[in-house]
Order: C-alpha cells, then structure tokens, then sequence
C-alpha cells in the first residue's frame, strides 16, 4: 500500500485498483445470524421458529450452505470480484422494468444566474467544456485515488462514465462502452444531433467553439414537429428490446441509434416549462431531470440508456441523470465536484481560426410499426409520471453538525429519524436499506446496510410513551444509532449480509441446484420487500439526487446532509393509497424537530 500511495498520482487510473484487496466473501455462520437478527423487528416469534428450522437445515449436515459457500470461495479466487458482475447482471441488466424512475437516479443542482436560451447555451458549452476536462484528467491518469477511512477505493468505474451505453434485450440487457468516441449527442426539441468536441489536431474545442456549434443546433431545431425516439428508450426493457430490433433493421436508424450510444455523454436542452411556486420548484426540478416532465414536456429530449446525461434547461435549472449499470454515486459526485469547480473559471483556451463543420443531424426513418411502438411508449411513459409522487424539501432547522456535537454519527441519526417517522405514519417498521459503497475492494459496488435493528424499534416504540423519561430515551437512541453505526462499519469492510445471501441464491443456480428453502419461505420475500429504499449523497454542493421506490407500496428517500441544513427528496407512487410521499416529508420534517428537542431540550 506504501508503494500504491506513494505512485498514485503517476499511475493510470485503469490500473490502480490492483493495489485494492478483493472482496472477501463473508463467513456462513456470521451471515445467517445477521438476517436473523435482522428478521427479528419484522417478523412475529412464530415466523422466526421456522425461519431458524430452514437456516439450521440449509448450514447443517448434508445441507447445501457449505457447498455454496466453497463454490462462492472459489469464485472469489478466479475473478476480479466474486459478487460485482453477479449483482449487476441481477440488479440491472436482467431487470425489465422501465429505466426512468425505476433504475436511473437523477440529480438536480443549484439553479444558475440565466432565465432564457442564451444563457442555456453559455453555460451548457461551459458544461460540456468541464466535463471534457474531467474526461482528459481520467484518461491521462491525473485524477487523485480517493479514500475512505484513510483506505484507497477502486476508480476502476471513472473510465466506464463516458462513451458507454445500456443496449436493450428481450431477455436481458447488454452494456457497450467505445474507448475513441469524438463526440458527444446533443438533443433538442425531440432531435439529436451528433456533435464533433475535439478538433482535427486532437485538441479538445473551446468553449466558445462548443457555444458557435450548439447555436447552429438550437437553429436548426426549432420546431417540435418530430417524432419522440428518445420516449422508446422509457418503456419496459423487453417492449423496448423488440421494439430495438424492429429500429435497427433500416440502415438509417442504426448509424442514428450507433451515434447516440457512441457518444461521449448526452446534452439535453430542454424547452421552457409552466413557472411554480418556490416551495414547489425543487420537487418540479428534481422531476424534470428524473423523467423530463412527461410526453407534452421534456421526457423526449432523453436517452434513458445512456450512461451520462446532462440536462440544461431555459430557466437556470440543470441537472444529470445516469443509468446504473455502469455509474454509482460516487464517481458521479466526483464528476459533478470538477465541473462545478471548472465552471468557476474563465475559459482557460483561445479559439483557434478553424472553419467548424456542422453538427450532424441524426435522421430516423418511421414506418407504421415504429410510429405505433412511440405512441405505446408515450402512454406508458405519462402513466409512469402520473402515478410518482415527489417531494423535495431543505430541512433548515439543523445539519450534520448538530448529532455530531453530541458525538453522534449524522447518517445514522437520520437513518433512526426514518424509521422513527415511517412508525408514525404506518404505526409498524418496515424493511429498509440504506447504500454501502464496496469501493474499498477490487471492482467493489454497493451493499445494503439493513434497518430497523432491535435497538431501533425498542426507541421507536418508546419515543411517544410520555411514562418514558428523557434520560431513558437518550439512551436508547444512543444505542440504535450505536448499533447502526456498527452495522455501517461491517458493510464497509464487505461483511454485511444481503449481497452474500443473494451470491449464495445464484450459486445454486449456477450449479444447476433447486433454489434452497432459505430463499422461498415468506419471511424471506419480506425481508427483501424494502418499503423504505435511501440513499445518502455526500456531496459537497446543495444537491438534490431522486429516485422511484423499489416497490408499488414503498418509498424511497434521499438525503444530502449539509453542516447547517440537510436536503431531502421523498418519492412515492400514487397507485399505493397508503403512501403519500407529502404525509412522510411533513413526519420526517417534524420527526428531525422532535429528534432536535431531544438533544436540546428548551427550557
């Protein structure tokens, strides 16, 4: 590790996470006693007997656990990372769900000082500009190792951001990522183009050049009389995959389609939308960038597969949206950090006299069945946003800086603070995850940390039991948030449960196995039912990152925790009568006040 240190501003980003340890698989027995103890807030004693029969069967004599656990440590052996391609292939690629709200997250940033397109255009080439300079800084291995805990992470993804690309599949889909793309796609008015951002020496354009080439673009889009493509992009993975083949047969459509997903990253300048009071303006933002707002709106100036997507609209408001399968939070907050530090500075590079060549406008031909698939994908797309429920609101009465002063751990006292404002709402807990990063490993990606523990519920079932005293009350939230916090510091040393226990599943399957009991009974299926899905964006900036639910009767909750202030986004769907994303923001809100008067009681 000396030496990895010590080299790492030298070495190649590609090749740094070979100084990363591998992932280690967790042991047997330490998982299945972490879903149990897991299991224990959610299910009744009854329940719990026959879950303990299946588990003692499963790791015992004859049973399948250790079978599984040596095929897993074999895996482990011979791969860069026994769980990361698994997960992906599970979580993503077999996933055919609809891309918008389901998969892509969405981050919205702080409105910028413009009001009309030609401010858009300005800072849209400003953009463009920073996040090519991003793009150099990867590629020339310039971009620092980052840490964690005072341990290197894995920057194998930063490479993957640019020029990749989710294919659609009937079956599942495929990712491609082209390493010598040129150009980026830029889409206006429901039409792309694919634009040129280097010039023929190699040098990466100006900003003023980049403005001269998205003028040419904004004047040759002007109309809205074009078909959506990008809306087929919306739908449901395998209508989308059939509908994919059908577009690919005509020669015009495929160089069009090959262009896009080539591209760099996607532009989205976005067409003005209806003004809304400023207490609505961050939910209506945080729409817009998610699924742009509807068919009637922006959700045809998208390309929902692309990695990367940029969204500048007329108004000030901008913001990224990126597909999963290749991109995390992580990088995608490191990425954000270098634009928003570019965009500080004057534009360091002279234009150089060279005649531009006109953006290329990407042609498609639609027959009737293609013309048929749009429609379907328009309806389904608005019925989608119709049934999603958002609202973003700034929790203004304290920060991070507040549990830290009372030596507690900030995500783990807003973790309890959900969970203690889904109770009062639904009056029971509720399964719930809460993202852990495994970039400390080799070709590490995410695990879940489990909620509520039985620390937390003992809390949560005292907190309104005015027979209770203060002191008792401190205590136990101490000791819920003490016990989350070992839960967090387990995750980030790769031995947390659920990515294991879904390892293990696919082992089975691998090996030609029936799928063991374990992973059929219900308490299991409840287990994994998460009604409560969060995410944590430790960003430097006064983000907003948003998200659909995991399941119909859920929720999913981000928060963005500032020193004075913390950002939150709730999202949940309509179609469920008993979440209402309003009714849990206004609990959470004054949940957090409660939890404030707690610590600092007011005399």
């Amino acid at each position: 590790v000396m030496c990895f240190l010590f080299t790492a501003q030298l070495t190649p980003c590609r090749s740094r996470c070979f100084s990363v340890p591998a992932q280690p698989v967790p042991p047997l027995a330490q998982t299945l006693q972490g879903y149990l103890r897991a299991l224990e807030p959610l299910i009744p004693e009854e329940e719990l007997v026959h879950t303990r029969k299946n588990i003692q069967k499963f790791c015992g004599e004859g049973g399948l656990g250790p079978q599984l656990q040596e095929g897993l440590e074999r895996r482990a052996k011979h791969s860069n990372n026994w769980i990361s391609d698994w997960w992906v292939q599970w979580a993503y690629l077999e996933s055919r769900q609809p891309l918008p709200v389901h998969s892509n997250p969405a981050i919205s940033l702080p409105k910028r000082d413009f009001s009309d397109w030609r401010g858009q255009l300005v800072f849209a080439s400003k953009l463009i500009a920073a996040a090519l300079d991003f793009k150099n800084v990867v590629d020339n291995g310039r971009l620092p190792v980052e840490y964690m805990r005072g341990q290197p992470l894995c920057m194998e993804l930063f490479p993957l951001l640019f020029s990749s690309c989710r294919i659609p599949g009937r079956k599942h889909d495929t990712i491609t990522h082209h390493s010598r793309a040129r150009h980026i796609t830029v889409v206006r008015n429901y039409q792309f183009f694919q634009m040129d951002v280097y010039n023929s020496d190699g040098s990466r354009m100006t900003e003023s050049q980049i403005h001269a080439q998205l003028l040419r673009i904004r004047a040759e889009s002007w109309k809205t009389d074009k078909e959506p493509m990008g809306i087929l992009t919306s739908e449901h993975r395998q209508t989308w995959g059939q509908a994919y083949s059908r577009l690919l047969k005509d020669k015009l459509n495929k160089e069009s389609v090959r262009a896009i997903e080539k591209g760099l990253f996607t532009l989205c300048l976005d067409s003005p939308v209806m003004r809304v009071s400023d207490d609505k303006y961050s939910s209506r933002m945080a729409a817009q960038i998610l699924h742009g707002g509807g068919t009637h709106s922006n959700s045809g100036n998208r390309w929902f597969d692309k990695t990367l997507q940029f969204v500048v609209g007329e108004d000030g408001s901008w913001g990224l949206l990126y597909e999963q399968a290749t991109a995390e939070g992580p990088p995608i907050a490191t990425l954000l950090d270098h634009i928003l530090q570019y965009c500080k500075k004057p534009d360091p590079k002279k234009t150089p006299l060279i005649p531009l060549q006109m953006p290329k406008k990407l042609y498609f031909n639609i027959d009737r069945e293609i013309k048929r698939d749009i429609e379907h994908a328009k309806q389904n797309l608005d019925i989608l946003i119709n049934d999603l429920d958002i609202r973003c609101f700034n929790f203004q009465r304290f920060g991070k800086e507040l549990p830290k002063r009372h030596n507690l751990s900030p995500n783990s006292f807003i973790q309890v603070a959900l969970q203690l404002a889904y109770y009062k709402v639904h009056n029971e807990v509720c399964a719930s995850c809460d993202i852990a990063s495994q970039r400390m490993f080799r070709g590490g990606r995410t695990d879940y940390i489990r909620s509520p523990t039985n620390q937390m519920l003992k809390f949560v079932l005292t907190f309104d039991d005015p027979s209770i005293t203060r002191e008792a009350k401190l205590e136990l939230l101490r000791e819920a948030i003490e016990t989350y916090v070992t839960l967090t510091d387990q995750a980030l040393k790769g031995q947390s449960i659920d990515r294991h226990l879904l390892g293990l599943k696919l082992q089975a399957i691998e090996e030609g196995l029936s799928v063991p009991r374990l992973f059929m009974d219900t308490a299991y299926g409840l287990a994994t039912h998460w009604k409560l899905r969060t995410g944590q964006v430790p960003a430097n900036t006064d983000s907003v990152m948003c998200f659909g639910p995991l399941v119909p009767d859920g929720y999913a909750v981000c928060y963005n925790p500032q020193p004075d202030h913390v950002h939150f986004s709730v999202t949940a769907f309509n179609c469920c009568e008993e979440t209402q994303a309003e009714t849990l923001a206004a609990t959470l809100h004054s949940t957090l006040c409660q939890l404030q008067e707690l610590l600092q009681p007011t005399v």
